[in-house]
């Protein structure tokens, strides 16, 4: 048994029982979670693991930059747009290119419809069945159910021959044995307090959230062209605007304008009526649940999103701010600045990379970052490359990057931006936050939780969906007055470039802070570097010992059975974890899987 203090304040002990979760189910990409339990099964250590490879930026060297939104849009297929966004503004940075004020407002919507699309989906699809029993739902009394749903919210469908119906379809994938995606879960375990018609209704909601989250997405389609992998373009959006339908065919007319605005109302109506009234719903008994604050009480970022003004990424344009909070004063938050080689360093002590000797303990700020594979298990570790039982947290244990602003491990994601604006007094965040904890009763401590991370994304999804509104309608009119450029493409050339430059593009996707740095050479991508949330927050160890958000969340909670870790997964499903953004596929034995030409 070994006890230790990290350099941000946590107590590790790696005695008792080592327990294992790989994968952990429903999120995008590998990732292993190692916990250490006393005899009270309580988690002492917490090792989180990224399994998998990234080698986007070895594969972006050499390649136009007005090409590289392509690539990395393809890092996920769930927060689609969000990588091309910010390799866009990259790009636009490096060269100096302004974009035309319909093109922010496009932009702008087809984010906030990503957000409030991705927070529907993951609240349904991705964590409420780590506090909904699916089976216990199949003795809920429909008429409570409906009863239930009448007094929360006036969504229509809230009868008890509705309800009953929804019950019975899942008596049919219970009889079967084949439980579809209700299948990676431990039901019957005693961490469930909902009652049985707390369960029916929020499945029945889970069901209409997966016919409804496809529709939101549809505004991805009318500017884009299509989803989950829309089209960008350096110096604006691809898309025509022609409301008078004259000589133009597949531009973007007032049908479709229509259309957008119909899905934002629609979008308004979802979450307010359902998605919210079921958070507060399911919060309710959960109330006592007051594990997983980690980080969230003492380091969080936020690098501001949604500008405002077009071509202005400070805190004078976000809707959402800028800044950092650190030592979980909220007295005091704290400027970003991506730019910053003091601020922003990438370690690799504990990751399964490596940088030249110069660099080998030392960070590097994207700019001059190196990705070389190092693949090699710590002395202490138990099995194979091929076959790992146990990592040695002591070495190299992680595809992911250690990323740390000014030496200090940060969480970010929806509960990192609203406490930054939060304490930044913004007033329309400051009345959601205040409300919900008046509406549950409780302190603003309870933020600094797994509920308060959960919490703060339901908030979110409310704030985006509204917050479409105001962009649509402001956007409509500029263009009612004649603006309707889409795109500025004066610098398109190449022979309009700088011989050398470097751009960062920044912002917020829906997980948190993501930046993507590029240094273009003779009009191609000499280096390039992609700094993505779920790296932020499920990062290994520093230098210094530092641990990460997933590690430090995970601390201290108790689970009530080690075999069956309903608890894990609650904590680590409250930050939405994408690793797809922070690993790439490869074979078991590294053989070549695939060879695709691009001309």
């Amino acid at each position: 048994m070994t006890e230790t203090m990290t350099a941000n304040g946590f107590a590790l002990d790696d005695g008792g029982q080592r327990v294992v979760v790989d994968p952990i189910c429903r999120i995008e990409g590998h990732l292993r979670i190692e916990v250490n339990v006393d005899e009270n099964n309580v988690i002492r250590n917490a090792v989180s693991t990224g399994n998998m490879w990234r080698g986007l930026e070895i594969i972006l060297k050499g390649r136009d930059p007005r090409d590289a939104w392509a690539f990395t849009e393809r890092i996920c297929g769930v927060c689609t747009g969000v990588h091309a966004l910010a390799s866009c503004r990259a790009v636009e940075d490096a060269l100096g290119i302004k974009i035309p004020p319909n093109a922010n407002s496009i932009r702008n919507l087809m984010m906030l419809a990503q957000y409030t699309q991705d927070h529907l989906v993951h609240f349904y699809h991705l964590h409420a069945l780590d506090w909904v029993d699916v089976v216990s739902a199949l003795s809920a009394d429909p008429n409570a159910t409906s009863a239930l749903q009448q007094s929360i919210s006036n969504w229509p469908k809230s009868s008890p021959g509705y309800f009953r119906d929804v019950q019975n379809k899942i008596k049919r994938f219970v009889e079967s044995g084949q439980l579809g995606p209700f299948a990676n879960a431990y039901w019957g375990s005693p961490a469930y307090k909902l009652p049985p018609e707390a369960n029916l209704m929020a499945v029945t909601h889970y069901l209409e959230a997966l016919d409804f989250q496809k529709e939101i997405v549809k505004i991805h389609t009318i500017f884009g062209g299509r989803n989950p992998h829309p089209n960008w373009l350096v110096g604006g959006m691809p898309c025509s605007i022609n409301v008078a339908e004259a000589g133009a065919v597949g531009a973007v007319n007032m049908a479709w304008l229509n259309q957008v605005s119909d899905i934002i109302n629609n979008s308004i109506a979802f979450v307010d009526q359902v998605y919210i009234p079921d958070l507060k719903a399911i919060a309710s008994f959960y109330k006592d649940w007051n594990f997983g604050g980690g980080l969230s009480s003492q380091n969080v970022m936020a690098y501001g999103e949604f500008p405002a003004i077009p071509n202005d990424y400070t805190n004078e344009s976000w809707m959402l701010p800028n800044g950092a909070i650190l030592g979980g004063d909220l007295s005091q938050v704290h400027d970003v600045d991506p730019r910053d080689p003091d601020q922003i360093q990438e370690f690799v002590t504990h990751s399964w990379y490596t940088y030249d000797d110069a660099h080998k303990d030392s960070g590097l700020h994207p700019w001059d970052g190196e990705t070389e594979p190092k693949f090699e298990l710590g002395p202490n570790a138990k099995g194979t490359k091929t076959n790992i039982e146990a990592l040695d947290e002591g070495g190299k244990y992680s595809w992911l990057k250690a990323p740390r602003w000014r030496g200090n491990a940060m969480e970010v994601g929806p509960l990192a931006r609203y406490l930054v604006a939060y304490a930044r007094g913004q007033e329309d965040i400051k009345a959601q936050v205040d409300g919900l904890l008046a509406d549950l009763d409780l302190p603003i401590t309870a933020l600094f939780s797994t509920l308060g991370r959960t919490a703060a994304r339901g908030l979110e999804c409310s704030w985006t969906a509204h917050k479409m509104r105001d962009v649509f309608d402001d956007m409509m009119t500029n263009i009612k007055s004649g603006d309707t450029a889409t795109a500025n493409m004066q610098m398109w050339e190449p022979s309009t470039w700088p011989a050398d430059t470097r751009g960062v593009g920044f912002g917020e996707a829906p997980r948190g802070a993501l930046g993507h740095w590029i240094h273009i050479q003779d009009s191609k991508i000499a280096n390039y570097q992609a700094v993505v949330p779920t790296t932020w927050n499920a990062s290994p160890r520093d230098p210094a010992g530092n641990i990460g958000a997933y590690e430090a969340a995970l601390l201290g909670t108790p689970m009530a059975d080690p075999h069956q870790p309903l608890e894990i997964l609650r904590t680590i499903h409250s930050f939405d974890p994408c690793l797809a953004c922070a690993s790439h596929v490869i074979s078991p034995d590294g053989q070549e899987l695939a060879s695709v030409k691009i001309r």
